[in-house]
């Protein structure tokens, strides 16, 4: 059947017309917690539609995970996890979270902390649930240890990749201007974004096809040339890596890696900032001008502490409560101004950036301290604030309808959709449960999907 499918996608793609994306529901937010000890991420394990999992940065020394019900909105008591000897200087803490693609049979989870003792030690450690599935065991094991030269710059952003390996960003060392060069010296692991493979369970290994592996430097090293990429993430439609790189004096960056990427990109860190000349005295190994640095897809002007001056990463949306906002990238700033924009992003940024700070304010409060804008296992978003509270985003009002036929929920109806339709399709009496949103409910809903939905799909854009 899906031979057949391939054929008749070929031969009808070029007959098909496609509209643009249907405008912008409005949006909210609903404030979920409050009172928790700087609440820096929010994830949820592979499949896990009923909880999300809080990450506290640090409550004096020591760091917890949370977790709230989704069904009873309520948080647990009892954290799921508690890390003691975390560092308190600046922006350390327990930084980072990722559950195993196997969690549900494996139970292993992953965290980033810097642990406490002179300027601090990055750590990145695993951990396994115990037979109850909302605390874990207190046994950590370390599998990478990474001192400290200063106490800022720590990065934190944690994540398996659609390829089953690990990703850890890691920020420069800290001061002005990288003082030792890191981030553009792949022979140390500073300013870069790791790849390892983790499949071993209590130590990793770097994947073979690892842009380094056999030189002279780091074998774990995929990207490198960035400041301090503390919140990062990937599409799970695409593929693409957004890293949210923070500037130094001037420019906040976004950068975006292309799913199909085989590593080893520069994004330019401390030779630029930005679209521009960082500004820095002694740039190693490179210039301004180099063609070989990544510019970002979109920078913003650094102001100060009480408008915009640390970028934060965050997500694109793939969730289905917003049918016409898939395929947005939501992103923020942690400074007090509680900035929230998103884009659009095909190749290029599709202008313009949309502004969402004061819808997202909720009724009778504020969202300020923006540290992380991340999803649960469902692609719907959230929003934690550093003065303890987490919301998630909503719509406000009606919410537009899906796009018709837009099969892969990525705010378009495009080539790419005629993959997701053969992926979901099947003969009699198969489901469709696997396949986002419903949307095939749009076409001709007898519980199949199946050739008369794409003939369905080719009269809707042929009529």
């Amino acid at each position: 059947m899906k031979s057949l499918m391939a054929l008749v996608t070929a031969a009808v793609m070029g007959c098909l017309v496609f509209p643009p994306s249907a405008s912008a529901t409005d949006l909210t937010t609903v404030r979920l917690v409050s009172g928790l000890s700087n609440p820096v991420f929010v994830t949820s394990p592979p499949g896990d539609t009923d909880r999300i999992f809080i990450v506290e940065q640090r409550s004096g020394s020591v760091g917890r995970i949370r977790i709230f019900n989704l069904n009873t909105n309520t948080l647990n008591p009892t954290p799921f996890l508690t890390v003691s000897g975390i560092a308190t200087s600046n922006e350390q803490g327990l930084l980072g979270l990722a559950f195993d693609p196997d969690y549900d049979t494996n139970g292993r989870f992953f965290i980033y902390y810097i642990q406490s003792g002179g300027n601090g030690t990055s750590r990145l450690a695993t951990g396994t649930v115990s037979s109850n599935p909302d605390i874990a065991n207190s046994t950590l094991t370390n599998i990478l240890s990474l001192s400290q030269s200063f106490s800022n710059h720590n990065g934190g952003w944690l994540a398996f990749g659609p390829d089953g390996m690990l990703y850890l960003g890691l920020g420069d060392g800290g001061a002005s201007c990288d003082p030792f060069q890191a981030a553009q010296t792949t022979t140390n692991l500073f300013g870069s974004i790791l790849r390892l493979d983790v499949s071993a369970g209590t130590s990793y290994s770097s994947p073979a096809d690892n842009p380094f592996v056999g030189g002279p430097e780091r074998d774990e090293i995929w990207h490198f040339g960035l400041r301090n990429p503390y919140r990062c993430s990937f599409d799970r439609v695409t593929g693409q890596l957004y890293i949210g790189d923070v500037g130094q004096d001037a420019w906040e960056e976004i950068d975006i890696v292309p799913g199909d990427s085989k590593g080893g990109e520069n994004y330019g860190w401390d030779c630029k900032e930005g679209f521009a000349n960082a500004g820095c005295s002694a740039p190693f190994g490179c210039s301004a001008s180099d063609p070989d640095l990544i510019d970002p897809v979109h920078a913003y002007a650094n102001g100060s502490f009480s408008t915009n001056c640390a970028v934060t990463g965050g997500s694109v949306y793939r969730g289905c409560a917003i049918p016409d906002l898939r395929g947005t990238y939501f992103f923020g700033d942690s400074c007090g101004a509680g900035s929230i924009w998103s884009l659009r992003y095909q190749g290029t940024v599709s202008p313009p950036i949309t502004t969402w700070t004061n819808q997202l304010d909720p009724v009778g409060s504020t969202v300020d301290n923006v540290v992380s804008i991340s999803e649960d296992a469902n692609g719907e978003l959230y929003i934690c604030d550093l003065a303890g509270e987490v919301f998630k985003i909503i719509p406000d009002g009606v919410v537009d309808p899906p796009t018709p036929s837009d099969y892969d929920n990525d705010g378009d109806v495009d080539g790419l959709d005629t993959d997701a339709f053969k992926e979901c399709m099947g003969g009699p009496g198969d489901s469709y449960t696997n396949c986002l949103c419903d949307v095939f409910d749009t076409d001709d809903t007898d519980g199949d999907v199946d050739l008369r939905d794409f003939a369905d799909f080719q009269r809707k854009y042929t009529d």
